[in-house]
């Protein structure tokens, strides 16, 4: 007789979810086994502290589930390694930039992609942590019992509200570059209730980077208009919306192509990526740019399309060139935003910096990219979006890294303080039953 075997199907919300709490079993386990483990060393030692105890605790730690955010942690990392400071880089992508540095200070280390390099981070002993990663406890990223703070570092030079919901709620701060950023959060948290996070205004490290960098640079050399169509990822960008429409109206112009897609697409949006590239290959009209650095494709492309993803503000901000924005119809649904009557920061400045391509002069592209390489008013736009949005250009790095060692003092003046009390009480204890 042949066995039957039966299978249930478990859809992903909920593998999620029996995952999370799986987690977070092991973690109270480890917790327990940690502590038990902890007080026997203390009564078999007589009550002596042993001096090693917290060696494999790290004094700042940086948190990327992408190598794609590394042009973020890199002048930070740099900063770190600067002033001598010890710091890891821990990354879920094991081909990560970062993992080829060759830092004296700054380790850093491929901790496992997706779930493992969350497991890994739910233990993590470290004093300070900082990431770009939100939704830490509200997914499978748990905060650690032995962290003592988090800080969010935002992807780009937009609002704090174009997370998914409660993106950043369980952060301890969030560092800031312009003061809308600081009133969606103090709006959320009054919403819901929470306490008030610290808001440093540090600016944008990776913007700074972009600028130096663009300041060592010769002019490109001479080439035809060159037009980059770089969308976002997910049901309302570009390439989900417009697809092969909007590539047709590109290439019916006399301008060279060049698309470079989320790199989250090539992950989440697969098939529909293929597809594109199968039916438009690259051609000497028409290139696809999916290298990990973009500032070459940035610095020698004149015009950018795009809907609401951070380039728009790299490529505006730094490289000083004109953008023109997709009407997406940017459902604002599974986003903090949604929370907020006040229009999105980003919404409110594209007019002031580009023009809108919509699916009525999608036959005029032609003429509405003329009109922009030849508007002097964008240009204004653009000083506007910096002085709202880019704070502290040229100090970023140095700026969040003060922040972090003043918070790490604070941290461990704090703990000296309360131990330095919890002694006094027990020689007062001692002394009066004497």
């Amino acid at each position: 007789m042949i066995p039957t075997f039966h299978f249930i199907y478990i859809d992903p919300g909920t593998g999620s979810m029996l995952f999370t709490i799986l987690i977070g079993v092991i973690s109270a386990g480890v917790y327990f086994l940690r502590n038990s483990f902890m007080k026997l060393r203390f009564i078999f030692s007589l009550g002596k502290q042993e001096k090693n105890v917290n060696d494999d605790r790290v004094p700042f730690a940086i948190f990327t589930d992408s190598k794609r955010y590394w042009n973020i942690f890199k002048p930070i990392c740099d900063e770190f390694e600067k002033r001598g400071q010890q710091a890891v880089y821990l990354t879920a992508s094991p081909d990560d930039p970062a993992l080829g540095e060759q830092y004296e200070h700054v380790s850093t280390q491929f901790i496992g992609e997706g779930n493992r390099a969350f497991a890994r981070m739910n233990m993590l002993k470290a004093d300070v942590v900082l990431s770009s990663t939100p939704g830490i406890d509200v997914y499978q990223w748990k905060r650690s019992r032995d962290v003592k703070w988090y800080a969010h570092i935002l992807h780009a030079a937009n609002d704090v509200t174009a997370y998914r919901m409660f993106g950043i709620d369980y952060y301890d701060a969030v560092m800031t570059s312009g003061e809308y950023q600081a009133k969606q959060v103090r709006q959320l948290e009054e919403l819901r209730d929470l306490p008030e996070k610290e808001l440093p205004m540090i600016g944008l490290p990776h913007m700074d980077a972009l600028r130096e960098r663009l300041l060592r640079e010769d002019e490109p050399e001479a080439h035809p208009v060159t037009v980059l169509l770089a969308p976002s990822w997910g049901p309302s960008s570009i390439l989900n919306k417009f697809g092969s429409k909007m590539i047709d109206a590109l290439l019916s112009t006399d301008y060279h192509i060049i698309i470079r897609p989320h790199p989250q697409s090539y992950t989440s949006e697969k098939e529909m990526l293929n597809a594109l590239k199968s039916q438009y290959p690259d051609s000497d009209r028409l290139e696809w740019d999916s290298s990990n650095d973009n500032f070459e494709v940035l610095r020698r492309s004149d015009i950018l399309i795009s809907d609401y993803s951070g380039v728009i503000f790299d490529f505006s901000l730094v490289f000083d060139k004109p953008i023109i924005y997709a009407d997406t119809s940017f459902d604002k649904g599974p986003y903090d935003a949604w929370w907020l009557k006040d229009e999105m920061w980003t919404f409110s400045i594209l007019p002031k910096i580009g023009r809108q391509l919509t699916t009525k002069n999608f036959e005029k592209v032609g003429e509405l990219i003329d009109g922009c390489l030849n508007a002097p008013e964008l240009s204004e736009g653009r000083k506007r979006a910096r002085s709202d949005t880019w704070a502290n250009i040229g100090n970023s790095a140095s700026l969040a890294v003060d922040y972090l060692i003043e918070k790490r003092n604070q941290l461990l003046d704090t703990k000296e303080a309360a131990s330095s009390d919890d002694t006094k009480q027990s020689e007062t204890k001692e002394g009066s039953k004497a």
